[in-house]
């Protein structure tokens, strides 16, 4: 059981996960737990020669203490510290698709949940957050000495492109500084990206005339289809 090792001391740039496991019959949760730790680093089902190409005791995760869970019948708590330099810096998907992406399909576990998981700020600084912060926003809206007004644009799903912009010009001219998607629009078939993009610009630049304010709208660009 390589990847259980309950002498490790964790270190302060390490990830650390809480899983709830539940073994099968017969798995020890020590197993189990070395189990999760491997299949969620650089462990795979066989040894294979590229092992040794490599520092498999820097990189690989570590089960480094298991705990029965009160009042639950073959459930255990396995805590797993992972080396900062498995992932990739500044990326959420990176990080959560190694941790609990890889590990829920294997045969030593009947059950396995994520119940915790501690991001050291050596990580977290790694992301870099906004490009600019409110000052710039304050310097493109020209709007200052006061709080900035804004809404999300409602309902957030099932608006045509043209109502959409239609919401967002009555929003602005009625008195806001900025109108702003909901995160769960993107560009779905009542409403493609693109299009929402021209009508809300229309919709930006109406207002402004009519105003003589700078507005603003903001656009979700999170989806890989945007």
């Amino acid at each position: 059981l390589t990847y259980y090792t309950p002498d490790y001391q964790t270190k302060d740039t390490d990830i650390l996960a809480a899983f709830r496991v539940t073994p099968q019959p017969g798995v020890p949760p020590e197993e189990a737990g070395a189990a999760v730790a491997a299949e969620s680093s650089t462990g795979t089902w066989t040894t294979v020669w590229t092992d040794g190409l490599t520092s498999l005791d820097r990189y690989k995760g570590r089960c480094y203490h298991i705990e029965p869970v009160a009042g639950e019948e073959n459930q255990y708590i396995a805590y797993v510290a992972y080396p900062l330099d498995l992932f990739e810096e500044g990326s959420v998907t990176n990080m959560f698709t190694s941790i609990v992406g890889n590990v829920f399909g294997f045969k030593a576990l009947r059950a396995l949940r994520l119940e915790d998981l501690r991001i050291p700020p050596a990580y977290s600084k790694t992301f870099q957050g906004p490009p600019h912060g409110i000052q710039v926003e304050r310097d493109k809206l020209n709007k200052y000495g006061r709080p900035l007004l804004g809404c999300t644009i409602k309902p957030k799903l099932g608006l045509s492109a043209k109502n959409y912009g239609r919401a967002v010009y009555e929003c602005l001219r009625g008195g806001l500084d900025f109108t702003k998607d909901d995160e769960n629009v993107n560009s779905q078939p009542f409403m493609r990206w693109r299009d929402r993009f021209l009508f809300c610009a229309e919709a930006i630049y109406k207002a402004q005339a009519e105003t003589g304010e700078i507005k603003g709208h903001y656009l979700n660009a999170t989806a890989g289809t945007c």
